[in-house]
């Protein structure tokens, strides 16, 4: 024990043994709906639902064990939400490519970022950002992850009549019946959204378990987001919400998962992978444009990520900034977490998955307590532990886990302080960096919106020499991706 905790630090964190534990339990609980859902999600894209579940823990397990023991941070990595619905509807629906032309492209985009990386592109991209921006950033991870929290909570309820309905399936809404049943629906701004009206019981439950947690953190309980998630999944099971009998370990064995994975491993370097991506020269304009699409988006997440709840949390403090600043290669705490999430997206994609990201429900084992990378090697752990008992993790229901991300998403709120809102020219680019990536449910188009409208400010007021050359070039890589989304 002492090995480990001279190895990840914990004195000179402030953490122990047992806190790192329970919030690599908790980031774990946070995120794991990532294992369900993103099968289900892939598999309308054609691929085998079991194979990517194992691609999914994979993928996960290893680029989390690796920011961990690179980075000694205390993060979570997995297929992002949003990028794996961008494979499937827009890469393989709408472009009409392969699963396994979708899979090389993430490959390109892992390596992308891996290039990005050990050029220090991205650290000079944090760099340029200035800090009423970091702050803002700061912030709407937070209205992000508590405006997920509401959303998984049960508390809202979305309605849209038919004539603001823009697509469903990927198709005009023009047809009654749509075969396989309906999966996606797009709407205009038309759409509602209101309070439920507390007729599920599942929204008391959840209320329940989210004032169980505030109790506990006013009481500074040890473990206060942990056990809030264990009470509510508790309550739910008392209340027959939950129902045991349906959990069955017989059903999509561990063998038959295996045996599918075999489709999915390495297939990109197989003559339906990469060969096929760019067999049809007149296909690269589109392919090149997807990758960067994949890219740009993969990126930004990840790069709001660390500085939204690094900063606010103390996990990169100002004396890691000034690192890397001032340092070369990899010298700073930053520089290893953006190198070991680097190479999470190629691992996914040799596995069988789609981009894999750092995942913002990492703040909810942060809040816990989390300070190093033994969190993240709990959290690996408990990802490959999941392999063998996948059903009980789906006794864990959504509003049981919704009180962590409310909970983090107070606690963030907190970076609003350090913004000049009496400052017309900081409040601007500062609303839409924060508040506005919660309205848009995006960390990387709200950095978009920050940006672009950060420059468009700097150049009404003739202060454009003041703006680092380094966000320019990212304001116009946003613009371009809106372009490039338009054409495709």
């Amino acid at each position: 024990m002492n090995k480990i905790a001279s190895f990840f630090k914990f004195e000179e964190n402030n953490t122990s043994l047992s806190t790192e534990i329970t919030a690599g339990v908790t980031t774990f609980l946070a995120m794991s709906y990532i294992l369900f859902v993103n099968p289900s999600i892939l598999a309308e894209g054609g691929m085998p639902s079991q194979a990517v579940f194992l691609a999914t823990i994979f993928a996960s397990a290893i680029s989390t064990l690796a920011i961990g023991l690179i980075a000694n941070v205390p993060y979570a990595l997995a297929p992002g939400m949003g990028l794996n619905a961008f494979f499937t509807y827009t890469v393989v629906f709408s472009l009409g490519f392969s699963w396994q032309e979708a899979l090389s492209m993430v490959f390109i985009c892992g390596l992308i970022n891996v290039l990005i990386t050990v050029t220090n592109i991205r650290r000079l991209l944090i760099i340029a950002i200035p800090n009423s921006l970091q702050n803002a950033i700061s912030a709407g991870i937070g209205v992000f992850i508590g405006y997920l929290g509401v959303k998984n909570l049960g508390l809202l309820q979305f309605t849209s009549d038919a004539s603001n309905i823009v697509s469903v399936n990927g198709m005009e809404p023009a047809t009654e019946s749509f075969a396989g049943g309906i999966t996606s629906v797009v709407s205009t701004g038309g759409i509602l959204q209101q309070l439920v009206d507390f007729t599920n019981p599942a929204v008391f439950i959840g209320l329940a378990g989210l004032f169980i947690t505030i109790i506990l953190m006013l009481r500074n309980v040890k473990g206060a987001i942990l056990i809030g998630i264990a009470s509510t999944t508790i309550l739910s099971i008392v209340f027959g919400l939950t129902d045991l009998s349906s959990i069955n370990f017989s059903d999509n064995s561990l063998s038959n998962a295996f045996a599918e994975l075999g489709t999915t491993f390495g297939v990109i370097f197989t003559s339906k992978g990469l060969p096929s991506l760019f067999g049809d020269v007149g296909r690269l304009p589109v392919v090149v444009m997807t990758i960067f699409a994949f890219s740009l988006a993969d990126v930004f997440d990840t790069v709001g990520t660390f500085i939204g709840t690094g900063r606010q949390s103390g996990i990169f403090t100002d004396a890691d900034m000034k690192a890397l600043e001032e340092g070369k290669g990899f010298d700073s705490k930053m520089d290893k977490a953006l190198f070991g999430d680097s190479i999470g997206t190629i691992i996914g994609a040799i596995f069988g998955t789609s981009n894999t990201t750092t995942f913002v429900e990492s703040a909810a084992g942060i809040g816990a307590g989390g300070r190093t990378g033994f969190t993240s090697v709990v959290t690996a752990a408990c990802f490959v532990i999941a392999m063998f008992f996948s059903p009980l993790l789906a006794i864990v229901p959504a509003e049981a886990t919704a009180p962590a991300l409310i909970i983090v998403g107070i606690l963030m709120l907190s970076s609003l302080n350090h913004i000049d809102w009496d400052n017309f020219e900081v409040a601007v680019p500062a609303f839409f960096a924060s508040i506005f990536m919660g309205f848009a449910y995006s960390i990387s188009d709200g950095i978009a919106a920050g940006f672009i409208s950060y420059g468009i400010i700097a150049l009404a007021q003739g202060k454009a020499k003041k703006v680092h050359p380094i966000l320019w070039v990212s304001m116009g890589l946003f613009i371009l991706n809106y372009i490039v989304m338009a054409i495709l």
